[in-house]
């Protein structure tokens, strides 16, 4: 990609638009993923399926049950020293360090536990509201969606 976008908006089903800023400086091989997928359409419909307060929200995977992802290759771990706080955005992964895909998490509030295990690739910038909005459970009745995913 020859310039790096810096932010990706997610408009989710719960109302209006989240705005991630992204993290190349951090995890560069991860946010051209995302950049890739969500330029492609990839995330464009897809659920929050797996939505724990107080810990995060998860989606990411096409078939909505958590163990689906993209045609791509999975990714190797780019684990950084960026903490796993409200609004930080991170790879969902197996128990195996290089597996991350399409599936992400933001977090709705301190998971330091996580610290130097999964790659943080972005921060919420604004619209946290609607993340916090999202039905809960695993998976949720009625899951919340992401309507339309835009890298800028």
């Amino acid at each position: 990609m020859p310039d790096t976008p810096q932010t990706l908006t997610l408009t989710l089903s719960t109302g209006g638009d989240v705005v991630i800023r992204l993290r190349p400086d951090l995890a560069p091989g991860h946010v051209e993923r995302i950049a890739k997928l969500a330029g492609e359409g990839f995330y464009d419909g897809v659920k929050f399926h797996r939505v724990i307060p107080g810990f995060m929200a998860q989606g990411g995977d096409p078939t909505g049950t958590g163990s689906g992802g993209s045609e791509e290759p999975d990714l190797k771990a780019e684990f950084n020293g960026e903490p796993h706080v409200r609004g930080t955005c991170s790879m969902a992964r197996t128990n195996q360090p290089n597996t991350a895909n399409s599936q992400f998490f933001i977090c709705f509030d301190d998971a330091s536990f996580l610290n130097r295990q999964y790659t943080v690739w972005g921060q919420v910038e604004s619209g946290m509201e609607y993340v916090d909005k999202l039905p809960v459970g695993e998976p949720p009745r009625e899951p919340g969606r992401i309507e339309r995913a835009v890298v800028a």
